[in-house]
């Protein structure tokens, strides 16, 4: 780590990196320039000048301590620039999903009384457009590309000329900055909205930047480190842990091209940290048993020998215990004849990788493990900044989120009695608590100050003793903290069982024929599944079947695929519960997306909203019952 802590607030933060690497001509951010198509760096230099225009383009235009400044764009330089000016002026950061339409960004900058807003592409400015008339506080609009569509009475100015006009600013912006403080409001971060309006968490300085210090003190992330970002900055994790957290050590932060071009960027970027959902490595676990499913007899043996020999050396590793050279000689062949082509699609650098946002199946953990690849999985809500607890970089334990983080304390409370059940404190590492299941609770500076303009949710969301809620059921296992589900996701079976989906769902969905699946069963006889597909499994499937279904309907409409669903669910079911069992699946047309108003913009399920899409899908699974 660079030599510039302690910071209190992002202003200190960005000054003291900015004064460190002055003149080293240090690389901040990167991207691919669209117009040569070639990676570009931006060091601290450029970025503190580019900062320093923007804020005085912001100043200019009556932006000011604890203003709102609204964000709408994907991850790219611009953003972190945007972001950084305005809290150098105190103001605070509202930052908004692309994939948000234009009704819901309407109601974030009505609800944030946010006064500028800053967009990308010309399909956010459109959005813009629309969302101007309902939101009587927003003044201007930056806009990256060309205002060529904007309305003529849509006061837009381009992102050059915003610089241009803040480059001309007189402005003492050290002492702006300096005028600061920690309590102060840094950003509203919006929540998913699963089950009614985005509420804006208030975050404060202090809350992000304890968050940051806990990272850093917890992981091993230094100057030479390049982070390949992808998830939205939108988002707290990718907040947090993708932006701050990587600046604060001194790193590089590189912009992939968009979601869809992370698979080509990741070899191109070779980055040596990342910070990732689960989703991908599910992904890249698929592709992988597939592709030994379809392999010869030697192949298979080839995967499971190297998979075995992976996996004992890692736990050797763990456990401190000597590699011996019969061992390591087994390991090095493992490596160069089936892992070394998962670590080239990586980049060939990746030191580790941090997995958060949902939960990270155990399987895929111990499989990446076993390739040399370690998978830091972490938890945490937007309300906490985002990070709660966290695995060892050394000790890692798939299926749970580690320990808690330092300076933070969390405790479970029974589900029944309303009794505490144990309090472990981040700063310790205590192997010896071991609860029950029940609903967890945090405190700690990185537990939001409230959400904005709502009191009495707010008050809510606290307890009498100040714990905050988090909804979500989980125990200690040896000071390991996991994670059940939410509370408020629990179904209750017709038989009065009571029932979590969420690791029943994240187990099912590791087969390389389930994209995605959705547990339903409240109030109902027993559990079924609403299963979108994976076509790309269910192809290679076909043809290992010698079928001669090709189209998604002929796929989906097979019997011997079905029934080779039907056997991932017997598997599951052999070792579940009775009343965990799930019974029957019907596949869907499509799969859960944002677009279609399945999926937050987080990736979280709306259950409510799949349930009520897939009701006559839902109805025939127990038909039989009625």
């Amino acid at each position: 780590m660079p030599a510039v802590v302690p910071f209190e607030t992002a202003p200190q933060l960005l000054r003291r990196l900015a004064e460190h690497y002055a003149g080293t001509g240090k690389a901040a951010l990167g991207h691919k320039d669209k117009a040569t198509k070639a990676w570009t760096d931006l060091t601290w230099d450029d970025l503190d000048a580019q900062v320093r225009a923007f804020a005085g383009f912001l100043h200019a235009r009556g932006v000011g301590k604890g203003d709102r400044v609204a964000i709408l764009s994907e991850n790219r330089p611009e953003w972190a620039v945007a972001d950084m000016a305005a809290q150098q002026l105190g103001a605070v950061t509202v930052a908004l999903y692309t994939t948000t339409p234009a009704s819901q960004v309407a109601y974030v900058l009505r609800d944030s009384g946010a006064t500028v807003l800053v967009v990308s592409t010309g399909l956010q400015l459109r959005k813009a457009d629309r969302a101007f008339d309902d939101c009587p506080d927003l003044r201007s609009i930056v806009s990256m590309a060309a205002p060529r569509k904007a309305r003529p009475d849509v006061p837009v100015v381009t992102w050059d000329d915003a610089l241009s006009e803040g480059e001309r600013q007189s402005l003492d912006l050290d002492a702006l900055s300096d005028e600061v403080g920690p309590d102060d409001l840094s950003a509203l971060i919006y929540t998913s909205g699963t089950t009614g309006d985005p509420k804006g968490v208030r975050m404060t300085h202090r809350n992000l930047m304890s968050n940051v210090h806990a990272a850093l003190d917890r992981y091993d992330i230094h100057e030479s480190d390049v982070h390949l970002s992808f998830l939205p900055l939108s988002h707290a994790f990718e907040r947090t842990a993708g932006y701050t957290t990587i600046l604060a050590a001194g790193g590089q932060i590189v912009y992939a091209e968009s979601i869809d071009a992370v698979s080509k960027n990741l070899p191109e970027v070779r980055p040596t940290v990342m910070v990732s959902v689960p989703r991908l490595f599910e992904r890249v676990y698929s592709t992988i048993q597939r592709s030994v499913a379809e392999g010869s007899v030697v192949k298979r043996g080839l995967f499971a020998w190297a998979v075995e020999v992976g996996s004992k050396v890692a736990q050797r590793t763990k456990a401190g215990k000597t590699i011996w050279p019969p061992l390591r000689a087994q390991h090095a062949l493992a490596h160069r004849l089936v892992f070394s082509t998962l670590h080239e699609k990586l980049g060939g650098r990746v030191r580790f990788a941090i997995s958060g946002g949902a939960a990270l199946p155990e399987e895929i953990g111990t499989f990446f493990e076993a390739a040399g690849i370690r998978l830091i999985e972490g938890y945490g809500l937007s309300e906490t900044a985002p990070v709660l607890a966290a695995n060892p970089f050394d000790a890692p334990i798939y299926g749970t989120v580690g320990w808690v983080m330092p300076g933070v304390t969390v405790a479970i409370r029974a589900l029944d009695s309303g009794r505490i059940l144990a309090e472990v404190e981040g700063d310790d590492y205590p192997t010896d608590v071991t609860t029950g299941p029940g609903e967890i609770l945090a405190k700690g500076p990185n537990v939001m100050a409230g959400y904005w303009e709502r009191p009495e949710e707010s008050a809510a969301a606290f307890d009498a003793d100040g714990w905050f809620r988090t909804g979500d059921v989980g125990r200690f296992e040896g000071g390991y903290l996991r994670i059940t589900d939410r509370l408020k996701h629990m179904i209750v079976t017709g038989g009065g069982k009571n029932v979590y989906p969420g690791p029943i769902e994240s187990t099912l969905s590791t087969s390389p024929l389930v994209s995605q699946l959705m547990v339903v069963g409240e109030g109902r006889p027993y559990l079924t599944a609403l299963v979108a597909p994976d076509l790309d499994g269910l192809r290679q499937e076909a043809g290992a079947l010698g079928l001669g279904a090709s189209t998604e309907a002929e796929l989906l409409a097979a019997p011997e695929l079905r029934a080779a669903v039907e056997q991932t669910l017997a598997d599951y079911n052999r070792a579940a519960p009775s009343h965990e069992k799930v019974r029957d699946f019907r596949f869907v047309a499509e799969p859960f997306t944002v677009e279609n108003d399945l999926l937050t913009p987080t990736m979280k399920l709306k259950r409510r909203a799949i349930e009520a899409h897939y009701a006559d899908l839902v109805e025939s699974m127990y038909e039989r019952d009625r």
